[in-house]
């Protein structure tokens, strides 16, 4: 089995194949549609900037700790 991967706009319910795909796909495939949704923008209703959580990194205070390397190493 060969997999052929390309984004196509379909067209009156038929996806296009492109021309350099068309001479090496000579039998029966099998077809799996995915929809490429476009991305969210990240400005609110009231045209604000929203913080995604997601992207941030988690910030942890280690100035009390003490870190001894062959304990940490020990089995």
């Amino acid at each position: 089995m060969q997999a052929y991967e390309f984004i196509a706009r379909p067209e009156n319910g038929v996806i296009p194949i492109p021309e350099e795909y068309k001479g090496s796909i000579t039998s029966n495939v099998k077809v799996i549609v995915l929809e490429m949704k476009p991305e969210p923008s990240a400005r609110t209703k009231a045209g604000t900037r929203q913080k995604s959580n997601m992207l941030l990194a988690p910030t942890l205070d280690t100035s009390g700790w003490k870190f001894n390397r062959e304990d940490a190493n020990a089995r």
